[in-house]
């Protein structure tokens, strides 16, 4: 399956809200979640849309997000945390949390144009996985003066130690999808058939 790029309120609605996804707000007085549907939902529903939350806000294809969990099943440590580690280490992820793009397709659209250097050197995947102390900056190709201004301004001297661990975004990421959640998100790929394939 690829990656979403149809409406996203209509996302936004369904799931409630997802910072990732994009920075519009709905009217006031509007709820983000659709309450025409009625009844009690499924134990099958709940583990979706708490696996849906996390890929529409993360920008994942259904293969990718696979992958890490598969990643985290081998890791040591708590499956769900080390998840959680192998989002947030993502190139565009960071360049999000850091407010250098407003949103994550945005921070992508940032890496695939190789504004960004990691370690000296220009990476353009955006899944990237970045490592503690990695050194940021931007490229040294001439581009817009408002990129070149957000560099400035959050990069200090376009460098960045950055001094990563998830407990530096463990309080943003309960906003998006509680920890207990997680369990949710895991069972359905346990018990999926994709999972075994």
């Amino acid at each position: 399956m690829s990656r979403y790029r149809g409406p996203r309120f209509k996302k936004i609605r369904r799931l409630g809200a997802l910072p990732g996804l994009t920075n519009k707000r709905p009217k006031v007085g509007t709820d983000l979640r659709n309450q025409s549907r009625s009844g009690k939902k499924s134990q099958y529903r709940i583990r979706l849309e708490e696996k849906q939350k996390l890929r529409f806000h993360y920008g994942l294809t259904e293969r990718q997000l696979l992958k890490y969990v598969r990643i985290a099943g081998k890791a040591k440590g708590s499956t769900g945390q080390v998840l959680l580690q192998l989002l947030e280490m993502r190139l565009d992820n960071i360049l999000f949390r850091l407010g250098m793009a407003s949103t994550i397709p945005a921070a992508r659209q940032l890496v695939n144009h190789r504004h960004v250097l990691v370690n000296g050197r220009i990476v353009d995947i955006p899944s990237y996985r970045c490592k503690p102390r990695d050194n940021l900056s931007d490229s040294e190709m001439q581009f817009d003066s408002t990129i070149r201004e957000l560099f400035d301004c959050f990069l200090g001297n376009l460098f960045l130690l950055l001094l990563l661990s998830i407990h530096i975004f463990r309080l943003f990421l309960i906003e998006i999808i509680e920890l207990d959640s997680l369990l949710k998100i895991l069972l359905f790929f346990l018990f999926s058939k994709q999972h075994f394939s």
